[in-house]
């Protein structure tokens, strides 16, 4: 046999472990055909058209991002990014300036600021309007739970001190009721649903550009986790079709399909219907959405993440709001309960996002009666982010089977962690924040994902945290509850193998003879690298299925 590539002189991380004695691989067509030392792979393979000395790095399965948003992210990139501006809410300003300058476009919009670089996490559209007074604004926030808004949208959307809040959403006010242009959750909509509409070619053209970043990183398979109408942004299930008829789309891609927040129990049996066609005609078309999203509560930041005990005062203190203050739950309860069980017995794998301890238990109690009904035996159901997660509920991940689905790179104290975030929890529900080691000790199983754009689509930002729970690049910050760390084989375990199991794609994710040849080779061998600089850990060469989708033009690279 005649191998199409053979890597030899590394070291080989098969998806669970680092291989204990072999150093080369060898890819036919779409398939890994030879893992051993250098000797046996040259035996097995013969010649090969193209031959990559490792050089003493790490060769990985690609790497399977288990929750992210392509389409929206390479739209954004597309548009007005402010992913990557830093410096303050000042220079945050002077891009969308700066960008407004460069389009003669209706609306200016885009995303990717941090709720950090305001005071509250609030911008105000007087710092909009010095920028760009004509036109609306719109910039979604880096989480995707909030947006800035100039006076002209405002306007435009008919929004004043009048408007009564969304269901699923509020206004950010003045001390008169004014809206002052930070819209939270649902409150979005009401700019959204008068925006020009993302043309075909502006999701095509997204969803290129993302995959082209994704395999620059290593990431070879994904799971779109909104595929659906959310917050401006129109299903991309037809773009992602056409790739796949054109033979564009690499990346190995599956969805979640969106179950809306407005859902009602009258609801659930057209809904389940409903998702059950699309997941048809998107399976016909190449595209495989078999996860039904649920968006159980918000996000801590702004208070819409679901507590079991109120907020503290964001003043400060120990105080507790007035209010109430127990964050947003998307559906009723006893919604939540009745749309897992149906989506559950169509089949569908439960993807649900949960951030708050009252999220988290709902999800947990979701699961546990649909099991007690008789189902649940085939379905993959994970939850998403996880941040704060009461003592009591750490074991039933395991007991119940629902897969942790962690966006690692957000475990650390960064400035809106603890700027935002901590002032609200208080020291004790801090203390219950990412608790990645105490459910895997107890047997949860473990994927992991960057919910970019978010956040990096790096894995190896996340997976920095994962280990040190630490902000990568800041070694001398307090780590988050260093306990809570996992250990780097099973960080990549998680990245690799452990999210390709959950997005039933299992023929990927580890480096074994007959399976797919997915796998990507790193700059250096992190097994070898201080855990302090696992975040410099880069990506040289990325094969989808045998095929060559990036590589770097770093000297000596190949050979």
């Amino acid at each position: 046999m005649a191998a199409d590539w053979v890597f030899t002189s590394g070291r080989i991380f098969d998806g669970y472990r680092v291989h204990p004695t072999a150093t080369a691989v060898a890819v036919s067509g779409d398939r890994i055909v030879a893992v051993g030392t250098d000797a046996e792979v040259r035996a097995q393979a013969g010649s090969a058209a193209e031959h990559v000395d490792l050089a003493g790095r790490l060769l990985t399965p690609g790497f399977t991002d288990a929750h992210l948003h392509a389409g929206q992210g390479g739209i954004e990139r597309l548009g007005c990014d402010l992913t990557a501006v830093t410096g303050g809410a000042d220079a945050v300003v002077a891009h969308v300036r700066d960008y407004a300058r460069s389009t003669d476009a209706e609306w200016i919009s885009g995303g990717g600021w941090s709720m950090s670089d305001f005071p509250g996490g609030t911008p105000t559209a007087k710092l909009l309007d010095a920028v760009v007074p004509g036109r609306p604004v719109f910039l979604i926030n880096r989480d995707h739970h909030g947006a800035w808004v100039n006076s002209a949208a405002l306007r435009r959307a008919g929004i004043n001190a009048a408007t009564p809040d969304p269901p699923d959403g509020r206004l950010e006010r003045d001390a008169s009721g004014a809206p002052t242009g930070t819209l939270h959750e649902g409150a979005m909509d009401l700019v959204t649903a008068l925006m020009p509409v993302e043309t075909p070619d502006q999701q095509r053209a997204g969803l290129l550009e993302a995959q082209r970043y994704l395999h620059a990183h290593g990431v070879t398979g994904w799971q779109e986790a909104i595929v659906g109408d959310y917050a401006g942004h129109l299903d991309i299930s037809a773009a992602y079709r056409e790739l796949v008829r054109e033979g564009l789309l690499t990346g190995r891609a599956t969805g979640a399909l969106w179950v809306p927040r407005t859902t009602s129990l009258g609801d659930v049996g057209e809904l389940v219907a409903d998702l059950a066609e699309r997941r048809r005609v998107n399976g016909a078309g190449g595209f495989p959405t078999v996860s039904a999203k649920i968006m159980i509560d918000g996000v801590a930041e702004n208070r819409t993440a679901a507590m079991l005990e109120p907020y503290l005062c964001p003043c400060g203190g120990n105080e507790r709001p007035t209010d109430g203050g127990l964050g947003l739950t998307y559906l009723g309860y006893e919604v939540l309960l009745e749309a897992a069980a149906a989506l559950d017995a169509a089949a569908f794998d439960l993807h649900m996002h949960a951030i708050g301890d009252r999220a988290v238990r709902y999800g947990l109690d979701a699961v546990e009666q649909l099991r007690a009904r008789g189902g649940g035996a085939a379905g993959r159901h994970h939850m998403a982010h996880v941040q704060i997660v009461h003592p009591a509920d750490v074991a039933r991940f395991a007991a119940l089977d629902v897969t942790v689905n962690a966006q690692a790179l957000w475990a650390a104290y960064e400035d809106q962690m603890t700027e935002l975030t901590v002032p609200l929890l208080g020291d004790e529900r801090t203390g219950h924040q990412y608790p990645f080691a105490s459910m895997c000790a107890a047997g949860a199983r473990l994927a992991m994902g960057s919910d970019w754009p978010v956040s990096s689509p790096d894995p190896w930002q996340a997976i920095h945290v994962a280990v040190t729970r630490r902000p990568p690049g800041e070694p001398d910050r307090e780590p988050l509850l260093a306990d809570q760390a996992v250990t780097l084989q099973a960080a990549l375990a998680a990245y690799t193998s452990g999210s390709a199991w959950l997005n039933r794609q299992e023929e990927a994710g580890s480096v074994v003879p007959g399976r797919l040849a997915d796998v990507v080779v790193l700059s250096t061998d992190p097994f070898e690298v201080a855990p302090q600089d696992l975040h410099t850990v880069g990506t040289d060469l990325t094969l989808v299925g045998g095929r060559l989708v990036h590589a770097t033009d770093r000297q000596g690279a190949f050979a």
